[in-house]
């Protein structure tokens, strides 16, 4: 698997050269092995590429993701179906009933609340932890009384502000939506790894979403990038976001978290491994009556 991100943000020309990334600019060349790359991330609108490059990106499953006039990512190229046995899984995903689609959700949603106080119990907000794991604890099926809209009124003000909101275009909501952005890439990567449908979706069903289930799962993630950014980028005086911010954002996919699995043994893995641990749980529990899945697990 690959290990490492990589992010172009200058002019530049990109080919592929003995099964290695050759990137020439102005002021040099270098050189990736390509079975080194995780993710590739394309945010200069003058990087011109080779077909043969994207070919062996897409045969070597690294994520390719570019951006739009706003520096932010909007695309994502996939391997076409490279999966043994995608037509199983896929047979398994389009079967899986409702009822068991409620508690998947169910799991994530409880997980995500979890995280939330655990960020919150790092940043000396104590009181407010508590009240999350409370609406941790009475998440039903489907999270029918929604429960994590709950949250997200209580945390993001405890955490960020009073004034804040998620809707606000601002510093810390481009920090936000960026991490997240590349967390999404990494999920939506493994699942069609292994062989998912990402359009059809646990919970979410946005009919022009190509990536409802890449959605469903990066919910316990979003934790995980609201501490990052609030610890390593949003102490910063800043006002926009810089190339080294998304340098330190893409290269959170490397950085050691916990990850709690079906059984609740707690492991240590980049958060690019947990983002797979937690797809081949998902895997796993197309073919039985489980709801636990392999979880990345914050503490305060």
């Amino acid at each position: 698997m690959g290990w490492r991100s990589v992010i172009i943000s200058q002019p530049g020309y990109l080919k592929l050269k003995d099964q290695a990334l050759t990137v020439e600019q102005q002021d040099g060349s270098v050189r990736i092995p390509l079975e080194d790359i995780a993710v590739l991330l394309l945010d200069n609108p003058q990087i011109t590429l080779t077909a043969p490059l994207l070919s062996a990106c897409a045969d070597q499953q690294i994520a390719v993701i570019t951006t739009g006039a706003d520096h932010h990512p909007n695309g994502l190229l996939l391997p076409y179906s490279p999966h043994s046995r995608s037509l199983k899984v896929l047979r398994q995903q389009l079967a899986l009933s409702q009822p068991r689609r409620k508690r998947l959700w169910q799991t994530l949603v409880q997980q995500k609340i979890l995280n939330q106080a655990a960020v919150l119990q790092r940043f000396e907000q104590p009181l407010m932890a508590r009240k999350l794991e409370a609406l941790a604890r009475q998440v039903k099926s489907g999270d029918s009384d929604n429960q994590e809209a709950l949250a997200a009124q209580l945390y993001f003000p405890a955490l960020l502000g009073k004034g804040f909101t998620r809707q606000q275009t601002s510093f810390h909501n481009a920090l936000l939506n960026y991490g997240y952005a590349v967390i999404r890439a990494a999920l939506a990567k493994h699942l069609v790894s292994y062989g998912f449908l990402t359009p059809l979706g646990l919970h979410h069903c946005n009919e022009q979403n190509a990536f409802n289930l890449a959605d469903d799962l990066i919910e316990p993630f979003r934790p995980l990038v609201d501490a990052y950014c609030l610890t390593h980028l949003l102490a910063e005086d800043q006002q926009d976001m810089t190339t080294a911010h998304k340098v330190k954002l893409v290269g959170l996919l490397h950085q050691d978290i916990s990850t709690v699995d079906i059984q609740g043994e707690l492991t240590q893995r980049t958060v690019l491994a947990a983002c797979e641990a937690l797809v081949i749980s998902l895997v796993q529990r197309l073919a039985d009556q489980d709801n636990r899945l392999h979880l990345p697990l914050l503490q305060a």
